[in-house]
């Protein structure tokens, strides 16, 4: 099936997300480091929902340079793929290479966009230059403010069942403080299964995220030990450590992270806090973290690596093909159509 067959398709699953993304689910695939191989971002998108290329672990984990790993997974799958731009400014280095990213990304076709980390609006500016799309990861209402201040079209809203970077609202509690900004909005974290996935759209979400869930899936290339890892947690062996990034992340709870602990030191905090000196503390942390994830993904120790996973943890039962993870929960959302009327969110015109 072509991205415009997707696009221009009558289905009880269409909401404001679809038609920005051109797809018929609505459904994400997040962008995950290190676990966003070419072959999970491609099933995603084959199945009808959304993978997020995530370019550092493109790269770095999986090895392709940055265009040809494009185009490696174009010829997996011609349905539509999404991008992620870290856009906080730690480097010029780091900046000029994102911009880079974004510019290849768009030469090689790609729309839909996701921004993370600080102002989105260079992003919404080279990619409106093409009609492409971006929506923005927000935790808050200020955040979420700064993203429609630049000219985004939607907010992927993190709460506090999130992996990595988890927010400090509920689901519910978070869309209500940001729903009357008027624009679509997706949810993620805490969506493991389809029921939870029927409840966020249910809720007024016009889609949802989903990272933790696809990590557990044959495409994924993270080790089968991280896999059972999240197969055998539950939402109580999710916890957050500042010894990763030097913000919360949320991990699962391995005899690593139990022998070093969760918090800073005071002098790491007190660097963290310094307007001349969090960036330097933060490109530490992201050099460090890059080392131990990629080592994690590949090792599967958990005496010595940290294991990103969100409170989804506790719904996730196997391992599954991705195709089969989005079909799944395509099928619960259109039984719930079909019983209970169109979502909410499901609205005949997009703000944007």
């Amino acid at each position: 099936m072509s991205a415009s067959a997707v696009a221009n398709r009558d289905d009880a699953l269409a909401t404001p997300f679809t038609r920005h993304a051109h797809v018929e689910v609505p459904l994400v695939c997040g962008a995950m480091y290190p676990c966003s191989n070419p072959e999970l971002v491609a099933a995603v998108s084959a199945a009808g929902a959304i993978g997020i290329v995530q370019p550092i672990s493109l790269t770095y984990v999986h090895g392709r340079e940055f265009r040809a790993g494009l185009r490696y997974i174009r010829s997996l799958t011609s349905l539509p793929i999404g991008f992620n731009a870290l856009i906080e400014r730690s480097s010029r280095r780091y900046h000029e290479r994102m911009v880079a990213w974004v510019d290849i990304a768009l030469e090689e076709g790609v729309r839909f966009f996701v921004t993370s980390l600080g102002n989105p609006r260079w992003v919404v500016d080279r990619v409106g230059q093409v009609g492409g799309v971006v929506y923005h990861d927000v935790t808050e209402r200020r955040w979420a403010q700064k993203g429609l201040d630049a000219g985004v079209h939607g907010l992927i809203a993190v709460n506090d069942r999130a992996g990595g970077h988890a927010g400090p609202l509920s689901a519910a509690a978070l869309l209500d403080d940001i729903a009357d900004l008027g624009l679509p909005v997706v949810c993620a974290g805490g969506i493991g299964s389809p029921d939870e996935y029927v409840a966020a759209l249910r809720m007024g979400y016009a889609a949802a995220q989903l990272g933790t869930r696809f990590i557990a899936t044959t495409e994924c290339r993270a080790h089968a030990r991280y896999k059972q890892a999240i197969l055998a947690a539950d939402e109580r062996d999710i916890v957050l450590t500042e010894r990763l990034t030097g913000i919360p992340v949320s991990v699962i709870e391995t005899p690593y992270i139990r022998r070093i602990g969760t918090r800073a030191g005071w002098l790491a905090k007190r660097m963290l806090r310094g307007r001349r000196t969090k960036h330097l503390m933060r490109t530490g942390y992201a050099l460090r973290s890059l080392w131990q994830l990629k080592r994690g993904l590949s090792r599967g120790d958990e005496t010595a690596d940290y294991w990103q996973a969100g409170k989804s943890v506790a719904t996730i039962e196997a391992e599954l093909p991705a195709g089969d993870v989005v079909r799944s929960f395509a099928d619960a959302a259109r039984a719930s159509v079909a019983a209970a009327g169109p979502f909410a969110a499901s609205v005949p015109a997009v703000r944007r």
